[in-house]
């Protein structure tokens, strides 16, 4: 039986080199496959991954379908026995829809990949819908860590270095700081809640509680 999966964490995780590495294994057992992406932080229509990795793709926007897409795929000879999803987040509830149909009309496994929650610590409708829809949803494994040394579990928008918590949900960014620019960074919620992102803690706390004292918290 075909699956909805979802694949999560906070930004820095791997989820990218996950859906990558999907992506590979299924190739290898002779499965063809879609991969779909929106916003990568290297372009449309691309996944890309931290590590270097990177491989073509079909970028999604408000106005795509996923059912037509694959309809149409499937009517001109086309063979598709799974999807890659990454960056699902940002796809809109309508979307995540269109792909569990696929799973339950035609049989093709949809792996998705994204986090849960945005720079406020709110969910998004992407992500919402996809809770609510999937067969299974996994946390990813390889944590991210907070400045202080804990498990990070919240991403945060900066500017200059300073989390900021008002603002567009969609903002595409990387996690290397820039001056005016967005970026991001991952927290534990104790400091997210607090709003000490590195820069901050470096600016604030004497260097003896640095990068991983406790005192720090």
């Amino acid at each position: 039986m075909a699956e909805l999966l979802y694949f999560t964490g906070t930004m820095d995780c791997g989820k990218s080199t996950l859906a990558l590495q999907m992506d590979h294994n299924h190739k290898a057992r002779g499965r063809l496959g879609r991969i779909f992406t929106s916003h990568d932080r290297a372009g449309d229509s691309v996944l890309s991954s931290r590590l270097g990795l990177s491989a073509e793709a079909v970028e999604v926007r408000g106005e795509f379908d996923f059912w037509d897409y694959v309809v149409g795929e499937l009517t001109h000879g086309g063979r598709i026995d799974y999807v890659v999803c990454d960056e699902a987040q940002f796809y809109s509830p309508l979307q995540i829809e269109q792909l569990a149909r696929l799973v339950d009309e035609l049989q093709i496994d949809v792996f998705c990949f994204g986090i849960l929650t945005d720079f406020r610590a709110t969910l998004f409708p992407g992500s919402a819908r996809l809770v609510e829809l999937a067969d299974r949803m996994e946390l990813l494994q390889v944590e991210a860590l907070c400045w202080c040394g804990e498990r990070a579990t919240h991403n945060a928008r900066t500017i200059g270095g300073e989390m900021v918590t008002e603002g567009e949900q969609l903002v595409v960014g990387d996690m290397e700081t820039r001056d005016h620019e967005p970026a991001y960074e991952v927290l534990c919620r104790r400091h997210h809640r607090r709003r000490l992102t590195q820069a901050r803690a470096r600016a604030t706390l004497s260097p003896e509680v640095l990068p991983f004292g406790g005192a720090a918290s």
